[in-house]
């Protein structure tokens, strides 16, 4: 920590002291150039300073990157990077316009915003992280709270409230006093170039609060602040006018410091003195900074860390698919309302065939489109294992030639559209969630849960209704039914590739929730509700949840309200929240692909100076995650002539929940090491049972079937051989019966 500016004999004497060591290193200091001068009088300035910007002559060194012993990048990834970053982008018109620092600069949501568009562009950072968590409740501080539950750690910039407002979960900070003197204030821990201030309201479903104007004051010791101001007059910035929305304000100039505060200028009538905060600044060059290398979260990928629009979405996966062609295919699965092509890539070593015994797994990303975290990985994951093929990494080679990998980025391109339009702050926590025609893609499939528990309940159940591939209800597939058009596109594209493993990302939370999605008892908000499949369930969710670096970490900070690392960061989805028609629910009762979703990231729209940290948290779990879709017992059902048999039932002993065959005969069953008796049943043919052992080591047990013919079926195949109807003994059985009777009436 830099000691505290101060006035007298003993700043002189330090300030000969250091001339003196100057001097006796000026050689030194010329070799190393004028960024280091540079360096030096930032931090030996006595009062806070316009900082070195871009068009500056002598701006501030960046941090040296650091040693990594990993292998440098193939030629391969060199050209893959240089291919994705060689067409700049095209405006409306096609021309050429140059990329932001940071999307979402069209709409300004403040007065310094509008302002902003007839002034020269102002130096913007991106966040410090306190919507992230990247900077820590211990560096948050405020004048006075309300109650521990609105203290200075929950003024954090979309921090949700709990469902009851208690005293630990509140969704704001909010002072004990309505006065002028009142602040909320963060340390940066370094001297940090600070640029501007986002604000937020109160996230609260019972009050209304919100800071209508604030001063910005910043500080090198804690003691000694200074107002930011315009000449001689401190500056009132606007701040809110209600109580979601961000507001962004960027400062007049950046300013070097190490702490910053909001001090409220005026409220809402009626309302609190309650603020969630983010704050905009750059760390200054400081490798002995302690607290920056234990947060450092380096990676050594070379691939595009940015936020993607729709058109450069499209051509990041033309140029995966050129340097990739034999193991990539583009396909689209439907469109959205809004006419957007809904893009997926398979990688696969035959791209574009269902291979006999290889499973199919998929990855989806984006049904609420404010999401954008899950979109980025999906963009990162496909550059990944394309790089890593290309370098003979043996465990993506085996991956690719033993799976058919399916990775659909962007389920609601729409919604994403309106969210990365306003940008990664100011979007707020529900602008592009939803389809054009308001619907949760998510939460938009048919409840074939009340369906099933309705037929278990009147014992219908194997006998009038299959406990699996439950059939979609009539007045759903109506075409005045309110069902999103990106939904019937995902219901369409389930039911024809045999999936048997998926993932869908969202954001928002860090969890990995697993059906089923709905309570039982209809009037409960939150409920247990396994599966049948519950174990296997479990063990999916935590292969994921335990390779994360975050998700299991006892120590990390809840994102809101919950504290999910005490469960492993899995959570059954009804004893979070019910929700009827869900994704996972939908694919576990309607097809024979195991769904869970996962909550990547606190922040459901990162920075993109985030997503490198973000990829590291997450890169080991997508891998993982996959590699599961070989876990169990897997075979091909075929009759005596070695002809596959397709929609035979799978069943197994003790788990109230089949599976069907592909068309080829193939079959895959999620399942948990140990000793399961098998049982597979196909109309006109006889079942057959055996014992299939599922070992602790990756990779599928082989349990294959023969099927022989019923003699009915083969007397059927004969007669309708010889053109012959069949002959139905029922009816022979009636006339042997009564036919002396009914000759005798001259029938």
């Amino acid at each position: 920590m830099w000691p505290p500016v101060t006035r007298g004999r003993g700043c002189a004497l330090l300030a000969l002291s250091l001339l003196g060591l100057l001097g006796s290193h000026l050689e030194l200091a010329r070799a190393r150039g004028t960024e280091e001068e540079d360096y030096q009088e930032l931090v030996s300035q006595e009062r806070f300073h316009h900082a070195p910007g871009p068009e500056d002559p002598h701006p501030s060194p960046e941090t040296p990157e650091p040693k990594s012993d990993r292998k440098e990048p193939q030629r391969g990834k060199e050209k893959l990077a240089e291919k994705v970053n060689s067409k700049p982008a095209k405006n409306g018109n096609g021309k050429k316009v140059e990329k932001s620092k940071k999307a979402g600069l069209k709409a300004p949501n403040s007065s310094s915003d509008a302002e902003s568009l007839h002034e020269p562009v102002r130096e913007e950072c991106p966040p410090l992280g306190l919507e992230t968590l990247k900077i820590d409740d211990f560096q948050l501080h405020a004048s006075t709270i309300k109650r521990y539950g609105l203290g200075a750690h929950r003024g954090r910039l979309n921090i949700q409230a709990g469902l009851n407002e208690d005293d630990f979960y509140d969704g704001a900070w909010c002072a004990g006093r309505n006065d002028g003197l009142q602040w909320f204030e963060v340390d940066a821990r370094r001297l940090t170039k600070f640029t501007g201030v986002i604000t937020q309201g109160r996230n609260s479903l019972w009050s209304s609060d919100w800071v209508t104007s604030y001063r910005v004051l910043v500080s090198n010791d804690s003691h000694t602040w200074a107002t930011i101001r315009n000449g001689t007059q401190d500056i009132v910035f606007v701040g809110n006018s209600e109580k979601e929305i961000p507001v962004r304000n960027l400062l007049p100039e950046p300013v070097v410091a190490r702490y910053i505060r909001v001090n409220p200028h005026s409220w809402f009538i009626g309302g609190s003195i309650c603020m969630r905060v983010e704050v905009l600044g750059c760390p200054m060059p400081d490798p002995n900074n302690y607290y920056h290398r234990r947060n450092e979260v380096t990676t050594t990928d070379n691939l595009d860390f940015k936020h993607h629009s729709y058109k450069e979405m499209r051509q990041l996966m033309k140029v995966v698919n050129e340097m990739c062609p034999n193991i990539t295919r583009i396909y689209n699965i439907g469109k959205s309302l809004g006419g957007l092509k809904l893009y997926a890539i398979e990688i696969s070593d035959n791209p574009g065939e269902h291979e006999l015994g290889e499973p199919e797994f998929r990855y989806a990303a984006g049904s609420h489109g404010n999401e954008a975290l899950g979109r980025e990985l999906l963009l990162l994951l496909m550059q990944f294992m394309c790089q890593e093929y290309l370098d003979g990494n043996p465990r993506i080679r085996h991956l690719v030639e033993e799976t058919r990998i399916h990775l659909l980025p962007s389920v609601n391109p729409d919604g994403y559209e309106k969210a990365h339009e306003l940008g990664s702050e100011l979007g707020g926590w529900s602008v592009g969630r939803w389809s054009l025609d308001g619907l949760d893609i998510h939460h938009n499939f048919p409840d074939l849960n009340s369906i099933l528990w309705e037929a278990e309940a009147r014992k219908w159940v194997p006998r009038k209704v299959l406990n699996h591939h439950v059939a979609i209800p009539d007045w759903y597939q109506t075409t005045n039914a309110t069902v999103a058009m990106e939904t019937r596109a995902l219901i369409a594209w389930m039911e024809k590739i045999p999936f048997v493993l998926g993932g869908n990302l969202q954001g928002g939370e860090l969890v990995v929730t697993f059906p089923y999605d709905m309570a039982r008892v209809k009037w409960k908000a939150q409920e247990q509700s396994p599966t049948p499949d519950d174990h296997v369930f479990r063990w999916l969710a935590f292969s994921y949840a335990s390779t994360h670096r975050l998700m299991t970490d006892a120590s990390r900070r809840v994102c809101h309200t919950e504290d999910f690392a005490k469960e492993d960061g899995t959570v059954n989805g009804a004893t979070w929240h019910t929700a009827a028609g869900s994704m996972n629910d939908f694919s576990y009762l309607h097809t024979n692909c195991f769904e869970l979703s996962m909550y990547v990231g606190c922040d459901k729209f990162p920075h993109d100076n985030a997503l490198p940290e973000e990829w590291e948290n997450n890169r080991e779990s997508l891998l993982v995650f996959m590699e599961q879709v070989h876990r169990g017992i897997k075979g091909v059902v075929r009759d005596l002539q070695g002809r596959g048999i397709g929609n035979a039932i799978v069943s197994v002993e003790g788990i109230n929940h089949d599976v069907r065959t592909a068309a080829d005969g193939d079959y895959w069953r999620l399942l948990n090491p140990g000793e399961y008796r098998v049982t597979v049943k196909a109309e006109g043919y006889n079942p057959t049972s055996r014992v299939c052992e599922v070992g602790y080591d990756m990779g599928a047990s082989r349990c294959n079937f023969l099927l022989s013919r019923t003699n009915m079926s083969r007397i059927k195949e004969i007669m309708q051989r010889f053109g012959k109807q069949p002959i139905n003994v029922q009816s022979r059985q009636t006339r042997h019966r009564y036919g002396p009777s009914m000759r005798r009436r001259g029938t």
